[in-house]
């Protein structure tokens, strides 16, 4: 079989689909948007809500506006979905639990690790305890009084949150889960009280784990490279990768392609080979925004060679030295990322301020109505009734647009 040639613009094309950013929107029923987590394998949760919770705005930049009630049903009600560590932390399928289970099972702790919560045994067995006997519970309700556990340590936040690490380590560990939310606070219960019947429990071996996950990574990426999928869903979770895709090809379960003046070893699924050609007469693109961790873009050197699009988030860069603003959401449109905007959603008043809209160097002056009905489209889905933009930082050939 000759190996599969595509264009940039082809494959982009393919991504967008893949990533449901293209192509028909669905009706956003509670079954679309298990079909949509589906797809993307994995939705990064953040607790920023600037402008709204990332794992909303993910789901919102594929289907528009939804009932945000179907996605709580799905992973509160049906428990199709549940939180743990993908790319990071996520929201995941209970159908891929054996994809997950495994580091649940063997999770590479550092010796510190290891040692910290062997000399807090004690805190450990109080925590289940507690939350077996009265959870679900949130991490408020559990103490340290009478315990004196050995402090946690570390440069960063955690240092001294003794509780909140371990219920962190048992979460990752696979003793307790998220069984539901108050607001921004998670309420924990035994993980076996959280899955429901249903859920697979096969233990997969290392290399049949390696095998569906990539998979599905190369799947959600339309073609990628090895490093990319490694990059991708189970983050770095992908022992013997390079056997695992000699393995696929023989069986013809993916193939190896080439992308014009882009280098590096390509594969695409052989499931999608269809849609290319599809896709080549029947392109149905959008305009739309994203979450500054939308899967789309959390690879960043992907990002770059896919899209020559340099982005980088800044929420943790004091404000003095941000280039572009605090929670700016890239500009979908088309096969492209034209730009980016920096809003922030006052809740209270019902208001999205819009303090700067950026155009890259590239990007189409006659773009502005579509960007206008994609920032319309948010403040809907986040029910503002009015939009305001900083005129003094708007591009001059959307102006007329953005008003």
């Amino acid at each position: 079989m000759s190996q599969l040639s595509l264009s940039p613009s082809l494959a982009r094309c393919l991504f967008l689909t893949k990533q449901r950013l293209a192509g028909p929107t669905p009706t956003p029923t509670p079954d679309a948007l298990l079909n949509l987590v589906r797809d993307l394998g994995c939705v990064q949760i953040d607790p920023i809500s600037a402008v709204e919770r990332t794992h909303r705005l993910v789901l919102f930049s594929r289907v528009g506006y939804y009932d945000r009630a179907h996605l709580d049903q799905l992973l509160w009600r049906d428990r199709s979905l549940f939180e743990y560590w993908a790319h990071c932390a996520s929201i995941v399928l209970t159908e891929d639990y054996p994809l997950h289970n495994p580091m649940m099972r063997d999770y590479p702790w550092s010796d510190r690790t290891r040692a910290w919560i062997k000399q807090n045994q004690k805190l450990k067995n109080y925590v289940l305890r507690e939350i077996r006997k009265h959870g679900p519970l949130p991490s408020r309700a559990l103490t340290e009084d009478g315990i004196h556990p050995e402090d946690w340590v570390s440069t960063g936040w955690t240092s001294g949150r003794n509780v909140s690490r371990m219920l962190d380590f048992l979460w990752i560990g696979g003793k307790i889960m998220v069984a539901g939310r108050e607001g921004i606070q998670k309420l924990w219960d035994l993980s076996e009280r959280v899955l429901p019947d249903w859920t697979p429990r096969e233990k997969l071996s290392e290399r049949e784990v390696t095998r569906r996950a990539a998979q599905r990574a190369i799947r959600a990426l339309g073609v990628c490279t090895p490093r990319q999928i490694n990059w991708h869903f189970t983050r770095g979770r992908y022992p013997d990768l390079p056997k695992v895709l000699a393995e696929l090809v023989k069986e013809g379960r993916i193939r190896e392609v080439a992308i014009a003046d882009w280098k590096g070893q390509w594969y695409l699924h052989a499931d999608d080979e269809l849609l290319i050609t599809q896709l080549q007469t029947d392109w149905q693109p959008r305009t739309t925004l994203l979450s500054p961790f939308d899967n789309l873009i959390c690879d960043r050197a992907r990002t770059r060679q896919m899209f020559n699009f340099d982005f980088t988030i800044e929420i943790y860069v004091p404000a003095a030295k941000r280039k572009w603003g605090y929670y700016v959401l890239p500009i979908l449109h088309n096969e492209q990322l034209i730009g980016r905007i920096d809003p922030v959603m006052n809740r209270e008043t019902g208001t999205l301020t819009v303090n700067a809209v950026y155009a890259e160097a590239d990007a189409p002056k006659n773009a502005g109505e579509a960007v206008a009905g994609a920032i319309r489209d948010l403040a809907t889905f986040l029910g503002a009734g009015n939009i305001i933009y900083n005129r003094r930082r708007v591009p001059s050939f959307w102006k007329k647009s953005l008003k």
